[in-house]
């Protein structure tokens, strides 16, 4: 058997366990910023006054049905 292509299969599997524990490591850190950006987001949100605006007080048309979109 060559010892270069053994070693080239070592060095290959070695760097691809690497790269999939760093992917992992990475996938991780995305997913926290993710999570982080979505509770600010939120907490925008929730601080937002939304307008109710009325139906109308008399008439034929907007005294049923709010149509505000």
């Amino acid at each position: 058997m060559d010892v270069g292509l053994t070693n080239s299969i070592v060095s290959t599997s070695t760097a691809l366990a690497s790269r999939q524990t760093s992917d992992a490591i990475h996938i991780t850190v995305l997913k926290k910023a993710l999570d982080v950006q979505a509770s600010a987001a939120a907490t925008l949100l929730q601080a937002l006054p939304l307008p109710q605006p009325a139906l109308a007080p008399s008439g034929t048309l907007g005294t049923q049905v709010n149509t505000f979109a």
